[in-house]
């Protein structure tokens, strides 16, 4: 075998290797995107699955019958209580706990029955767990009031007391045990809240109450009551010095006008504010902040049809909102909105709960959420409805117990659902982590509670804990593409007439200390761009914005002036400087015109802007300044990508074959003429991919949008308008986001749309690089 055969043989071995390297790269470059892709969607999936709802345990709670007897003692640590009706089974009221494992309802006779609904260490499932009377042996509920775990009770003698079932874990030997007992927020004794009943005396009157709802929090209850009378009164127990601590409280009695003969129902806000009354198809609205009276705010009648009733009426979470049911089976949501008259009460929105136009049944309840805007209706066949209000969302339906359920609640968590049907009790498991989301909230414009009309609004959190998620991804996109196109406003002139005149105009010598001096500014950190974008240069615009119009102006001129000037300069004068220094001319030149115009800037602003032009901006001109603005960040962001653009137009300038220019050249074209109807045409598939490349960074850049402008999720093409990109609201949301809310989902979400527009836009830009070069390949 010869010298050069085997010279030859590892030349073709050492180009099989690279072939080999050069594809498993490729290839696993490819998977590694199709694997980014498939996790974005695997994570992304669950905010879009349907909700579902499960039996998980049924339960029979005749605790007399199980023991063939009318009464029956049952005894526990805490409490010996008497069971003496076998009908004492007919529940009032119904609730579990918030790891839905100990489930209680509440009979006519005042009893309180606690059963295990889950595996426990210590109990068997449907083991009777306690029972506790809540009222005298010789009386009856009348009617139970709720209020997040809190129960008021009435009962047929007038007798009012507050109650809240309370569990706590305990664990032995490792194993946690939960427990059930029965507190008094407001104390044991009876609730004295119409000042008519108050003492012996004034109770000759004999006026009972009617209807009642009441709110509270640590330092105030309150109460409003309808008597048999035909009288709306209003109780406040204001706490000597916290409920939690002290049931200790002061009593103010209060009447509230009212004409009417029939209430029907009575709801109190969570914050004290306002008081629903509703009778007939009429709803009262009282405003309950003033200590000495109780003014109408508001009457409203959601019912429009003669043909229609009022049947249902429930407050959502958090109490801005308020659901109304009718017989036709429709929900409407109604909440206060700004208008030119103050704020009135509007129907924003109305859910048809049947769908069917056929045997419309009536909707008899409707239960909402502690924590959500979820809602579920129940009509008297049994039919039940899963309702989302903020994304308008038909979740689910179905009727699971072929009837209506004597009593009805949701888990705290909304995890489950407990039903009472005659003396059985039924858990379900629910599966709805994420019903706020859906294509409309996510990408249409969604009327928000207290907002005076409908918009795009990204707020993700809040104080609060009724507060209501805006997920919209239209105000974070339309901050991408503007924060990008002001990027590229100002990087692809500078960046494109840099590449032109290294490549074609500046000598060789000079170029090769100019083109890496501009490429090794892609090596700064972003981070470094950001901080001085938002630290100095900011600052510096706000102040000196005068300096910054004129340099629009100044810059172009002076070196338009300097080029003619250097051009009528005599030959012999020219020829004394070298060649290589002539560009360096303008630097002096520019750095003096800027000199000037910071100098002139503080006497145009007096002058013209009454020596304040943000004032100026925002009072006469009417446009909002933020100081980190679309302009900063167009400057900073577009200082990043003038690199990246830089160095790729200048090579496919560059690499035009010599050829074709000196061809150009031959046949009497002028040099500018061979730039444009040869150079840039030749070279225009690379310019496309150095724009392409350039606005790939633009829109997928973090730190410099993160720290240079107010993040300020807002739809406004406002030069000094802030913005809130993709890429910046996944930095700054996710290390504060819950794995696996709604939240954490939704910015994957957002790093799905980031990813499919730089593929979208990338691939658009190769189809067109492709066309481009096969069009000019034969120049």
């Amino acid at each position: 075998m010869t010298l050069t055969s085997i010279f030859t043989n590892r030349r073709q071995f050492k180009n099989k290797l690279a072939q080999w390297l050069i594809t498993i790269g490729g290839i696993s470059v490819l998977f590694t995107l199709v694997l980014i892709f498939l996790y974005l969607l695997y994570v992304i999936k669950p905010i879009f699955d349907p909700a579902r709802i499960e039996v998980v345990q049924q339960i029979t709670t005749d605790f007399v019958d199980a023991v063939n007897a009318n009464v029956v003692e049952f005894t526990d640590e805490n409490t010996r209580s008497v069971i003496s009706s076998p009908n004492s089974h007919s529940a009032l009221s119904i609730g579990i706990d918030e790891l839905n494992e100990l489930a209680y309802y509440i009979t006519k006779q005042g009893q309180i029955h606690f059963y295990q609904m889950a595996e426990s260490d210590f109990r068997a499932i449907g083991a009777h767990v306690m029972n506790r009377p809540l009222i005298s042996s010789d009386a009856q509920l009348k009617l139970i009031s709720n209020f997040e775990g809190k129960k008021l009770l009435l009962d047929d003698q007038n007798h009012l007391q507050l109650i809240s079932p309370h569990f706590s874990a305990q664990y032995i030997d490792d194993k946690r045990d939960i427990r059930p007992s029965i507190t008094y927020p407001l104390g044991k004794q009876h609730l004295i809240i119409d000042e008519l009943t108050a003492d012996e005396e004034a109770q000759k009157f004999n006026a009972t109450i009617d209807n009642i709802a009441f709110a509270m929090n640590d330092e105030l209850a309150v109460f409003v009551a309808f008597t048999s009378d035909n009288r709306l009164i209003k109780t406040s127990f204001i706490a000597e010095d916290d409920f939690n601590y002290d049931t200790a409280y002061e009593t103010n009695f209060q009447s509230i006008e009212f004409n009417g003969t029939q209430v029907d129902k009575i709801l109190v806000t969570p914050d004290l504010a306002l008081a629903f009354v509703q009778s007939g198809n009429s709803v009262f609205i009282y405003s309950l902040d003033d200590e000495d009276d109780v003014p109408l705010k508001a009457q409203i009648n959601p019912i429009k049809s003669a043909n229609n009733k009022l049947t249902a009426m429930a407050l959502l979470s958090g109490g801005s909102s308020i659901l109304f049911g009718d017989s036709n089976g429709f929900v409407s949501q109604w909440f206060e909105v700004s208008t030119d008259n103050g704020r009135v009460f509007k129907e924003i929105r109305h859910f048809d709960t049947q769908g069917s136009k056929n045997q419309r049944q009536a909707i008899s309840e409707i239960y909402t959420e502690q924590f959500r805007k979820s809602f579920y209706t129940v009509t008297k066949s049994g039919e039940i409805g899963v309702f989302y209000t903020t994304s308008e969302a038909d979740l689910w339906r179905g009727n699971l117990l072929g009837r209506q359920p004597s009593a009805f609640a949701i888990s705290p968590r909304a995890d489950g659902l407990v039903l009472m049907d005659e003396k059985e009790l039924h858990l379900y498991k629910v599966e709805n982590e994420h019903p706020e989301v859906t294509w409309q909230a996510l990408w249409q414009e969604v009327w928000y509670e207290g907002y005076p009309e409908p918009a795009y609004i990204w707020q993700s959190t809040s104080g609060s804990d009724d507060f209501e998620a805006k997920f919209s991804l239209v105000p974070i996109s339309f901050g991408t593409l503007k924060a990008a196109m002001y990027a590229m406003l100002f990087a692809v002139p500078i960046a494109l007439s840099s590449a032109i005149y290294t490549a074609y105009f500046m000598t060789p010598g000079l170029r090769k200390k100019v083109k890496p001096t501009i490429e090794m500014m892609e090596a700064l950190p972003t981070v470094i761009l950001g901080f001085l974008a938002g630290l100095w240069l900011a600052p510096l615009i706000e102040n000196y914005l005068p300096a910054i119009s004129m340099l629009l102006i100044f810059l172009p001129l002076a070196t338009l002036l300097t080029a003619f000037t250097w051009h009528k300069f005599p030959k012999n004068v020219k020829n004394k400087l070298p060649e290589t220094l002539a560009p360096l001319i303008l630097i002096p030149v520019l750095i003096l015109t800027s000199y000037l115009a910071f100098s002139l800037s503080p006497t145009v602003e007096a002058i013209f802007f009454g020596g304040d032009i943000r004032q100026f901006i925002t009072n006469e001109m009417g446009i909002d300044f933020d100081q980190r603005n679309a302009l900063v960040v167009g400057i900073a962001m577009g200082f990043a990508v003038i690199p990246t653009v830089f160095s790729m137009a200048e090579d496919a300038i560059f690499s035009v074959p010599k050829h074709l220019t000196s061809g150009s050249l031959a046949l009497g074209a002028t040099p500018w003429q061979t730039l444009i109807k040869v150079v840039l045409l030749t070279a225009s598939p690379g310019i496309f991919s150095a724009i392409m490349m350039g606005l790939g960074r633009a829109v997928g850049e973090t730190m410099i949008v993160l720290m240079a402008t107010g993040n300020t999720p807002i739809l406004d093409w406002s030069i000094f308008q802030g913005m809130r990109t993709l890429a910046a609201n996944i930095a700054v949301e996710m290390p504060e986001s819950e794995v696996g809310s709604s939240h954490y989902r939704i910015l994957f979400l957002a790093a799905f749309v980031l990813f499919v527009f730089t593929f979208v836009v990338n691939t658009l830009a190769e189809f067109v690089r492709q066309r481009l070069r096969e069009k000019y390949s034969s120049l």
